[in-house]
């Protein structure tokens, strides 16, 4: 049998080892989580490959030991713990509290004294030790019977290290390493050693002499220049071997056997992952949870996961029979009813639950065409009001079978997005964990049963958030009806011209080959255009041209340092050119052509409507909102989205300077409210008051950089910033800035007072209550900090925006099917809308359109809808 293993972690070292490793992480609420997300992601992959049994972590209390009476200067170069983990370690003291590991610390002692003790007191019952550490000093620990797991890189590359170790990489004992601590010292720890005396030479002595006793007793053997120094700083060295010692005899009133370790404490951990947002290691932990026993012994017996967790448990009725359908029919009559459906969109419908208040709960296997059939009849039902979870891929699902969902009252993933847009919501396990305490069943009828409850219990407890926060207009207004809407436009999908498709593709193929013939003729050699490395040669070492950045494996070659360098030699411009061509190649023309769907021609983008924090739609697979249009290469890929009939024309709809008109109307500014009013060029006024000429005199490149203004100060853009993307200095851009503010004062006053609002609410809004949370105006990193108030300024304008066109959109849905219109709204790029249009609607499409864009709200500025249509989306004319 092989003995067990005593894993004892150094709390301390990986904490802060996570902290580097993993950029900032907060949650929702504002509080710093990525050291502790690090520290409990390797914690869980060690568990899970060593399966020790019993568990210990050792932390540092305090920063004064008793080494320091030793070593005034011990550790005295340290920096102090940053501000954004400090107040970590409670937490993940709370984490190990909720996994039932035993936390140890002892003032005046360090971490690694309390492991050297465990371990020896491990070590004297035959217990196999395994230490968890990213600090070198642990090695001196190592035995037969304990090894040092290394952190390597970070946290997530691990080096075993035995006592065959230790010699392969030092040439020395373990114990001897506080042999060469005493010589070489440790700058980390400030310990000083032998000055002059580093790793190298001091493990030749080690090797040599055999101890640091022995090489201070026989130092002249050393040679003149190192007898000298070892006998000068012989007490420091001795002094510094001692600091370096970890102690193995403190008196604990624990031992190993203390420290045994069964596993999780369920019912505290999950719902601790769901406080701290750690969203993977929920569905980690509850896919092993799910995976320890046999789902069919679990759904037999009732357990659905193992004793400890609150389960959730749940009666149904099975419903197979006309005379069962029937039942059911009386159980929903005048009823809301939470719905959960399984199946493929691609092989169809298996099976439906309905929760009915009260508790009574249907599932119906859909093995029949009989039941089939009832399952699209309830369905279809506009008059039973349903709660789902994801109506979306619901009505997906249902166009499998020629059916229409209908009816759909509440979609509780939506509604959870509304109430915390920071966080996406795409799970019901995890709301179900957060608001209701329970973990979902995972398999069969019994789990589709908790799917429906769950979406039924937790619609109610959204329902109060969404009135408390007074969001029910945007939800049930603008949200809910939209999730029909975008669930057509889905289905719809969008003509692809595929032979156009693949002659840019070669077309483009042939330029990218002709750039790389000019690159490399400019080079005077062949190289891999793509490497860095090989790139940073030519460009720095054989070009010799200035190097602008360098990182830990060489010279940079990002967009940034080219853009720099782009007047400094000609195959700067060619690398620029054939980095644009390439995205636009690989991404954009030869990605799009296998989500080409081959019997219709048809893309079915995706679009996310609970991803952006500011409301904004995304979409994916194809994502159709990203298509660049600053070339005139990446411009003519829209050529190939053109009408599906060959009489129809697309249209296009798109607000002008939607957000300067909201920040009109949100800052009051007399200046914007009276250029907007009279239908001035807004960016010829702001030129003519920055710049103090009058509109005549404005010329198209002041014309250029007050357009940079206006849209840079909808973004909080900073004078470096406006520096950078109009090519002035930073001198001047502050000018232009501050000319701004002092022309639009109202605009001033509105960004004061929207930052200072956001710090005393915690959050911004939109026109329609949207909420955004914006934690990171309450850190202590400037940094952050700042990013925070520029995230205040523009995220109740671009949210703003967001409300409107998603607004226009019901709007412009509902007239469509009222009228009883073929046309077809098939995609959103922001403030564009796009419609696939039969030539004898498009007058009346075009009204209808253009008025609903116009008048889908009332600002204190007009609204205006810019209207072009062509035979496809890159040849529309204005109309």
């Amino acid at each position: 049998m092989a003995p067990e293993i005593f894993m004892i972690i150094d709390g301390n070292s990986l904490t802060h080892r996570a902290f580097h490793a993993i950029p900032l992480l907060t949650t929702s609420e504002g509080a710093f989580t990525n050291a502790v997300y690090g520290f409990t992601t390797m914690l869980l992959r060690i568990l899970s490959e060593k399966k020790p049994r019993m568990v210990a972590v050792c932390f540092d209390k305090g920063r004064v030991t008793f080494r320091h009476s030793q070593l005034e200067t011990y550790k005295g170069t340290r920096k102090a713990t940053p501000d954004e983990l400090r107040p970590q370690f409670p937490l993940l003291k709370e984490v190990l509290a909720a996994m039932d590991i035993r936390v140890l610390e002892m003032e005046g002692y360090e971490a690694d004294d309390l492991i050297g003790t465990l371990t020896t007191l491990a070590e004297k019952e035959g217990i196999q030790n395994l230490i968890v550490t990213g600090d070198r000093d642990a090695l001196q620990l190592v035995s037969p019977l304990t090894t040092v797991l290394l952190t390597k890189k970070g946290i997530s590359e691990l080096e075993e290290y035995d006592e065959g170790r230790v010699w392969e990489r030092y040439g020395l004992s373990p114990g001897q390493l506080l042999d060469l601590k005493g010589l070489a010292g440790d700058t980390s720890d400030n310990i000083p050693g032998v000055p002059g005396i580093g790793e190298k030479t001091g493990i030749k002595l080690i090797k040599e002499y055999n101890s640091l006793e022995n090489l201070l007793d026989n130092s002249s053997g050393a040679g003149p220049r190192l007898a000298a120094k070892l006998s000068q700083f012989a007490d420091q060295a001795r002094l510094s071997k001692r600091i370096g010692t970890i102690v193995r005899n403190i008196t604990l009133e624990i031992g190993p056997e203390k420290c045994r370790w069964e596993g999780p404490d369920y019912n505290t951990l999950l719902p601790l992952f769901s406080r701290l947002e750690f969203r993977s290691l929920i569905k980690s932990i509850t896919r092993q949870m799910n995976q320890a026993t046999d789902p069919g012994k679990r759904e037999a017996s009732g357990e659905e996961t193992p004793a400890g967790l609150n389960t959730y448990r749940i009666e149904y009725v099975e419903a197979a029979s006309p005379k069962d359908f029937e039942a059911l029919l009386e159980d929903v009559e005048g009823s809301r009813v939470g719905l959960a459906l399984s199946g493929d969109p691609g092989e169809g419908l298996t099976a439906a639950a309905l929760s009915i208040p009260g508790g009574k709960n249907y599932y119906i296997p859909a093995a029949s065409r009989e039941a089939l059939d009832f399952i699209i009849q309830l369905a279809e039902n506009p008059g039973l009001g349903k709660i789902c979870f994801d109506a979306k891929s619901d009505m997906w699902l249902m166009s499998r079978h020629g059916a229409r969902l209908s009816g759909v009252s509440f979609d509780v993933q939506i509604a959870a997005y509304l109430i915390n847009p920071g966080t996406a919501v795409r799970d019901l396990h995890e709301l179900a964990l957060k608001h209701l305490d329970v973990v979902l069943p995972p398999w069969g009828e019994v789990s589709l049963c908790a799917r429906a409850d769950a979406a039924a219990r937790l619609a109610g407890l959204l329902e109060d958030q969404l009135r408390e926060a007074q969001m029910e207009r945007l939800y049930y207004e603008v949200e809910l009806p939209l999730v029909e809407i975008l669930a057509d436009m889905e289905m719809a999908g969008v003509k692809v011209d595929s032979p156009i498709l693949e002659e840019m593709s070669a077309d483009l193929g042939g330029r990218i080959e002709e750039l790389d013939g000019l690159i490399y003729g400019l080079a005077g050699e062949k190289f891999n255009i793509n490497s860095t490395r090989q790139l940073g040669h030519i460009l720095f070492e054989k070009l010799q041209l200035p190097v602008i950045k360098k990182t830990k494996t060489g010279y940079s070659t990002d967009a940034e340092v080219l853009e720099e360098l782009a007047g400094a030699h000609d195959i700067v411009n060619y690398i620029i050119m054939r980095r644009q061509l390439v995205k636009l190649k690989s991404t954009y023309i030869d990605g799009l052509i296998p989500l080409i769907k081959p019997s219709t021609g048809l893309v079915h983008t995706t679009f996310h409507q609970n991803v952006t924090a500011t409301g904004r739609l995304s979409s994916a697979e194809p994502n159709l909102q990203n298509i660049p249009i600053r070339l005139e290469e990446g411009r003519k890929i829209r050529k190939v989205f053109r009408a599906r009939k060959e009489n129809n024309i697309i249209l296009t709809a798109d607000y002008s300077q939607i957000e300067l008109r909201i920040l009109a109307h949100m800052a009051g500014d007399p200046v914007l409210l009276e250029a907007f009013r009279e239908e001035q060029d807004i960016h010829t006024r702001t030129a003519s008051e920055v710049f103090g000429v009058s509109l005549k005199e404005v010329t198209s490149d002041m014309r250029g950089r007050a357009k940079a203004v206006n849209f840079g100060i909808v973004y909080g853009i900073s004078d470096f910033g406006l520096a950078r993307d109009i090519k002035v200095s930073r001198k001047e851009a502050s000018l232009y800035i501050k000319n701004y503010f002092e022309r639009y004062s109202g605009t001033r006053s509105f960004i004061d007072r929207t930052i200072s609002e956001a710090r005393d609410r915690g959050y911004v809004t939109t026109i329609l209550n949207r909420r955004r949370y914006l934690p990171d105006l309450f850190s202590p990193n400037k940094t952050i900090r700042g990013f925070g108030e520029r995230t205040a300024i523009n995220t109740p304008i671009q949210g703003s925006a967001a409300d409107i066109i998603k607004l226009a959109m019901v709007r412009v849905w509902n007239q469509l099917k009222k009228r009883g219109l073929k046309t077809l709204m098939i995609l959103q790029v922001h403030d564009e809308l796009i419609f696939d249009v039969p030539p004898d609607e498009v007058l009346e499409v075009r009204a209808l359109v253009k008025d609903c864009m116009e008048n889908a709200i009332k600002l204190d500025v007009p609204l205006k809808v810019d209207m072009k249509s062509g035979p496809n989306w890159y040849d529309v004319k204005k109309c």
